[in-house]
């Protein structure tokens, strides 16, 4: 299963239960109750909002340790170890590659900038999912390391308004089988 589609079915399922809660209360709310009843109920409240708190932390801490141990950044200062490096700078509105050919199956560095203002750099896999990202900053070079695992034309595009321009802010990497595949 995709992570996008994992977060959107606990997102849902999250907001379901929130749904059930409130048309719970709605239920309640015309009910009379006595002071015991009252006690009990407000009690049994507290109870629910402490393990609800510490099920969503706990649901939280889990989710980001999960999600972020893998997460790909790289040092930003001094060498890579990357058997290819590529050159990217952003400007109102393309982007210059260079090289803009790798090869499949090894680690590629991406050293990227912009010439004006902040763009997001993103590569899209053929099949129009996104790969990995990073910011496109002036004066400042991110590195970004990314394995491309299959060969394909890949689609680079601005994912931070930019200006009129921003829209077909688009170029293309060729990902190429490496020798003897």
């Amino acid at each position: 299963m995709i992570l996008q589609n994992a977060v959107w079915t606990i997102a849902l399922v999250g907001i379901g239960l929130v749904a059930l809660g409130f048309v719970h209360v709605i239920i309640q709310a015309g009910k009379p109750a006595d002071e015991d009843a009252t006690r009990k109920s407000t009690h049994t409240a507290h109870i629910l909002q402490a393990w609800l708190f510490v099920v969503l932390f706990v649901g939280f801490v889990a989710g980001s340790w999960a999600t972020l141990r893998h997460f790909p950044i790289p040092p930003q200062h001094g060498a890579l170890d990357a058997q290819q490096v590529v050159d990217v700078v952003g400007r109102q509105w393309s982007w210059q590659m260079k090289p803009d050919t790798v090869k499949a199956g090894s680690v590629v560095e991406f050293r990227v900038t912009s010439d004006d203002v902040n763009h997001g750099f993103a590569i899209y896999a053929p099949d129009g999912l996104i790969v990995t990202q990073t910011q496109a900053m002036p004066g400042y070079t991110n590195k970004l390391l990314h394995t491309f695992k299959e060969p394909g034309t890949y689609t680079v595009q601005c994912l931070e308004y930019c200006g009129l321009g921003h829209a077909p802010m688009t170029t293309t990497l060729k990902v190429v089988a490496a020798r003897g595949e």
